[in-house]
């Protein structure tokens, strides 16, 4: 999604009830950058410290689907070179998958599994923002929306397959266009892009709603409900290499949507009543996202797919990918067609990446597909704690 991104993911449209407006400046920095020569992770030594996994090993729902995606990962040879991420070498991160998934298979749950994972496994701890572990987490998703892949009077809001002449570094990184004389210039900007005509002939697909495209960009990848009734998927190709900037906390800063009040679905409802608008904030974001039709269900940057509640994104530049994690924190569940906040603990896979996903404080939890994972997306937005469990050496 975020191939993205990937996927990116991270539109920070979220609200939560009882609880200030995540679009207020936050007192935490969240984002702050990872200090040169430090390590993301830290080893937990003391053994009170570790977290208690028993309720997580309750509820072991698609765990072990998303670990073999991982593993299948892990083991294309080109997956080697992200490795090793400080002390984390590529075999432990391989080899601790593959014990996981046989502990999974053995049958063991509950308490059991619990101490079998303690005597098996170190963990380690993100520093989080402040060096003691505190991490933001939010949430995406992947919305289901109308569409073609031809252009109608209906459909008349494209979708953008990335330029010939973009240039990404080993990294998938943005290094910009390729001029005819092989110099390398940096990507226009989303007004640019728009406005110069460039992306003629680049329209993958197209959507009834210019907000409805905006989203897509935003979450890195959307599902597609044809006029036959079928769903295609578009995913995160690139992007145009700028930072990507909050048109929900634009709103609030123009007075346009209180910021009690803000959520995706507010947004929408404003931008319907207001389509004019739409062109104008979402240029205020540079950030602009290039797809491709994809078969089968929404993948993360590993090219894997992703699950609902067990595929996490994280700055890829300091975190192990594909690795197993463990969340500790509040999350929203669909109960009665409502999202309801509550205490949350699970074991989950770092197989994605996203555009505002940057430092050790931040994570971005997949919640699914279509509008209730829209809902659930948007009320996520909670501190909490982010570990990795790694097979022990001796």
């Amino acid at each position: 999604m975020k191939k993205r991104i990937s996927v990116f993911v991270l539109c920070l449209i979220v609200v939560f009830s009882g609880c200030k407006s995540p679009l207020e400046k936050p007192k935490t920095p969240y984002d702050r950058p990872l200090p040169p020569g430090q390590s993301a992770l830290r080893k937990i030594t003391n053994p009170h410290e570790i977290p208690d996994f028993s309720m997580a090993c309750l509820d072991l729902t698609r765990l072990q689907a998303a670990i073999g995606h991982s593993i299948n990962y892990l083991q294309k040879p080109s997956s080697r070179q992200f490795y090793p991420v400080g002390e984390i070498t590529h075999s432990m991160a391989l080899e601790s998958l593959n014990t996981f998934a046989e502990l999974l298979d053995s049958g063991l749950a509950g308490a059991q599994l619990n101490q079998a994972i303690r005597q098996r496994f170190d963990v380690y701890m993100s520093i989080g923002c402040d060096d003691h572990g505190t991490v933001l987490f939010t949430g995406y998703y992947t919305p289901i929306f109308d569409g073609s892949f031809t252009r109608t009077e209906h459909f008349r809001y494209p979708l953008y397959k990335q330029p010939d002449d973009l240039v990404k570094g080993p990294d998938g990184e943005i290094l910009g266009l390729r001029r005819a004389d092989g110099q390398i210039t940096p990507c226009p900007p989303r007004a640019v892009l728009e406005d110069s005509r460039m992306l003629r002939g680049k329209e993958l697909a197209w959507l009834s709603d210019p907000f409805e495209a905006y989203i897509a960009h935003v979450q890195g990848s959307a599902k597609l409900r044809l006029s036959n009734g079928e769903l295609a998927t578009v995913g995160y190709a690139a992007n145009n290499g700028h930072e990507y900037r909050s048109v929900a906390q634009e709103l609030v800063n123009d007075g346009r949507i209180p910021a009690d009040r803000i959520s995706l679905a507010a947004m929408i409802d404003y931008f319907k009543r207001y389509r004019d608008q739409v062109s104008t904030y979402v240029r205020r974001n540079a950030r602009f996202v290039f797809f491709q039709k994809e078969d089968g269900p929404p993948r993360g940057c590993l090219n894997e797919p992703v699950t609902a509640y067990r595929s996490i994104a994280t700055d890829k530049s300091i975190f192990p990918r594909a690795s197993l994690a463990f969340i500790a924190t509040t999350l929203p569940r669909a109960i009665g067609g409502r999202a309801v906040n509550q205490v949350y603990s699970g074991f989950a896979l770092d197989q994605d990446a996203g555009g505002a996903i940057r430092a050790p404080g931040r994570c971005d939890v997949y919640m699914g597909e279509g509008d209730m994972a829209g809902k659930l997306a948007g009320q996520t937005y909670q501190e909490g704690r982010l570990y990795y469990l790694f097979l022990k050496s001796n």
